[in-house]
């Protein structure tokens, strides 16, 4: 316990000075204080198909499918195999990826615990000291990223969130040319707000006009402003800045003590209703033109309100997930989204590594090449 809490001081040291590039050396030298000869970070890469060591060299990358790094990562559960143990990097519910011990034998139940922390701690530094170099994209990036990819990339909030049994989880793809599709999320107290957007047009054009309406939607929900005028104010920006260009949208409202969920869809498909393993008719859509182009209607948008019961899913998605194609150029459509989902659902599938099953199948769909950017968010929502 006290070589563990000593392995603890020397990482806790890096809060207040060095950089993500520097957990490596320090992470080394630690290894020795809880019996590990040696002592890895393997983390995911943008796509979610591979974990590759934070200093390249010092470990064999590995895929996720199919290893036991891998089942580490896509469960959030420990694996144990030929002395070698993965551990999962969470920061909060975002998975980062794992840590990788090379073990003389499996650690005991109290010697685990103090390793999860470990592990936790090291999440958490690699969270917050990411931001002061480089180190922890080049080792996410399997090939350059887009400018247009970049700009979005660093709007985003972290892929998953949960809170007193409410989750949100998102994926993005293509990860590196992605420009026109974007989602945010927030929560205040009891009230979750959620937002899908996905802008007309393709590159840096189509990033800025995202840019402008994902910040726009950040400014208007800490204003104060409610569900119907934040899709006015979005809307009065983009005619502003953009005119003639728009962008659909769902934004959304939960009610996380009660369940009691609001939305506006502009002009957006709408979202996928589970329940009880089985779909629900869709919501109204859409309920207003799209953003930008609000002033061609005179009625305001109309606001859809829904009861929702503990443990339902919705499912947000922009056109690129149901409008990809296969080589007979048949659709993915509504309902091949719903029965992948709900079979990931029934076989318990946890809902951040559901949504990473469903981009690599829409890629597969298409076998590897997108038409368009393929953007999807999972709510779930239990009482608490």
């Amino acid at each position: 316990m006290l070589a563990s809490m000593e392995a603890v001081r020397r990482l806790m040291d890096l809060r207040h000075r060095g950089r993500a590039e520097d957990l490596p050396d320090v992470l080394a030298a630690a290894a020795p204080l809880f019996d590990a000869e040696s002592a890895t970070v393997l983390l995911v890469d943008y796509g979610q198909v591979g974990l590759h060591p934070l200093r390249p060299g010092s470990a064999a990358s590995l895929v996720v499918e199919e290893t036991p790094a891998g089942r580490a990562f896509t469960t959030a559960q420990p694996q144990w195999s030929d002395g070698l143990l993965w551990i999962p990097l969470l920061h909060g519910a975002e998975r980062l990826g794992v840590l990788e011990l090379r073990l003389k034998a499996y650690p005991s139940e109290e010697a685990l615990h103090d390793l999860t922390v470990i592990a936790a701690l090291i999440a958490e530094l690699i969270a917050s000291r990411r931001f002061y170099g480089d180190a922890v994209e080049h080792t996410r990036r399997r090939m350059p990223m887009q400018l247009a990819a970049e700009i979005i990339w660093n709007q985003l909030p972290p892929l998953t969130f949960a809170v007193d049994g409410t989750l949100v989880t998102a994926v993005l793809e293509p990860c590196y040319e992605v420009g026109g599709d974007a989602f945010d999320y927030a929560s205040n107290g009891d009230l979750l707000h959620v937002a899908l957007f996905d802008t007309v047009g393709h590159g840096i054009s189509a990033s800025a006009l995202t840019t402008l309406a994902l910040n726009t939607y950040r400014n208007a929900r800490r204003s104060g402003l409610t569900l119907l005028d934040t899709c006015r104010s979005i809307d009065k920006w983009i005619r502003s800045q953009y005119p003639g260009s728009f962008v659909t949208a769902l934004l959304a409202e939960l009610e996380m003590d009660t369940g009691a969920y609001r939305r506006i869809s502009a002009g957006h498909p709408a979202e996928l209703f589970l329940r009880d393993g089985q779909a629900l008719p869709q919501l109204p859509t859409p309920n207003t033109l799209p953003l930008g182009l609000g002033h061609m209607l005179s009625r305001p948008p109309r606001i859809i309100e829904q009861q929702l019961e503990p443990g339902d899913t919705l499912v947000f998605y922009t056109d690129g997930i149901t409008e990809a194609r296969d080589v007979s150029g048949a659709l993915f459509g509504v309902d091949r989204l719903s029965e992948f989902l709900l079979g990931g659902l029934r076989e318990g599938a946890p809902a951040p590594e559901l949504m990473r099953r469903l981009i690599q199948a829409i890629v597969s769909y298409e076998e590897g090449e997108l038409r368009d950017d393929a953007t999807a968010a999972m709510l779930q929502w239990r009482r608490h």
